[in-house]
């Protein structure tokens, strides 16, 4: 029998990976975070991914991360667990076990470290796939070229069609949703990437999610709602103050970790901001910036009547 599949429409925010002071990992942080994603009705979580500092994380850290945060999800909100190995065979072997210990959907990137074509990707996904009987989302992001084309995305998932979503991070690809969508008879959805900097433009070309930053998953959710209600206007003016922030967090990854821990901390969610090393030394000057930033969302927060944490204020812990 084959596992259920999983449906997105919303936002999945990726879990960052809480430390402590000596840089390990904070189990008992985990748990904040996966409660308050519940909290907010997010669609699913995923990690460890980029914005989980994954690439600094053991392969026993990564297996468990997923593990624990399945565990302590107990189906409250599915568990999207990320794989990012440019080894077909690790890749495989990986996807392969976080099935066994819970993950609702494996989350896969392209691996780009040197150029390869559609065929040899077609190899690649076609071994992670015959692995794995979950759902799995291709994860393509890649800023010195174009990312995997329409046409490569109908022919794995007419081989596979449990491949059934890609996330994108690019500008300017409103019409390749679209064509993603005709090539595909909408079986495979298209979720944008980069902390959903572009989501405004593309809800209405039929994105079915959104997958940001977990600090703002509560705002980005209520702007996707508003969006797909066709109301542009209300959404645009929630999106405007949140923009800032995302596009100021994401000119560097090492800093983003910083900016996003930074506002899981305000907002009471995140009792460290601990980033692993190495990582990058925040001047002060952009710190104020980032904390003014962070400031503005709190007031949004406050203007929506959201709480800060309803983790906690709804005692849902389990």
């Amino acid at each position: 029998m084959e596992p259920p599949s999983l449906q997105i429409r919303g936002i999945v925010p990726i879990i960052p990976t809480p430390f402590n002071s000596e840089e390990h990992i904070a189990w008992d942080e985990l748990r904040n975070l996966i409660d308050f994603a519940y909290a907010v009705d997010v669609s699913a979580v995923c990690l460890p991914a980029y914005a989980s500092e994954f690439y600094k994380l053991s392969e026993d850290e990564r297996t468990r991360l997923v593990a624990e945060a399945v565990f302590h999800a107990r189906g409250r909100v599915p568990v999207i667990g990320q794989v990012n190995y440019p080894a077909a065979g690790q890749a495989a072997k990986s996807a392969a076990h976080l099935q066994t210990c819970g993950a609702s959907a494996i989350c896969v990137a392209v691996p780009r470290l040197f150029p390869l074509s559609e065929r040899d990707l077609l190899r690649y996904f076609d071994r992670i796939l015959k692995a794995i009987d979950v759902t799995l989302i291709v994860q393509d992001f890649n800023p010195g070229g174009p990312s995997v084309s329409p046409r490569f995305i109908r022919d794995l998932h007419r081989e596979h069609p449990h491949f059934r979503y890609v996330k994108l991070e690019e500008p300017l690809m409103a019409s390749k949703v679209e064509a993603i969508l005709e090539e595909t008879n909408a079986g495979v959805g298209v979720l944008e990437g980069w902390g959903g900097m572009y989501m405004m433009e593309l809800a209405p070309a039929g994105i079915c999610g959104v997958m940001p930053s977990l600090g703002l998953a509560d705002v980005l959710g209520l702007t996707f709602r508003l969006l797909m209600e066709g109301k542009r206007e209300e959404a645009c003016d929630i999106f405007q103050v949140v923009l800032p922030q995302i596009a100021f967090s994401l000119q560097n990854m090492e800093f983003y970790h910083h900016a996003e821990k930074r506002l899981l901390q305000a907002r009471g969610i995140l009792a460290s901001g601990k980033v692993r090393e190495p990582s990058m030394d925040v001047p002060d000057r952009e710190r104020e910036h980032i904390d003014f930033l962070n400031s503005r969302v709190l007031a949004l927060l406050d203007r929506l009547k959201f709480r800060w944490n309803p983790a906690i204020a709804t005692g849902i812990s389990l």
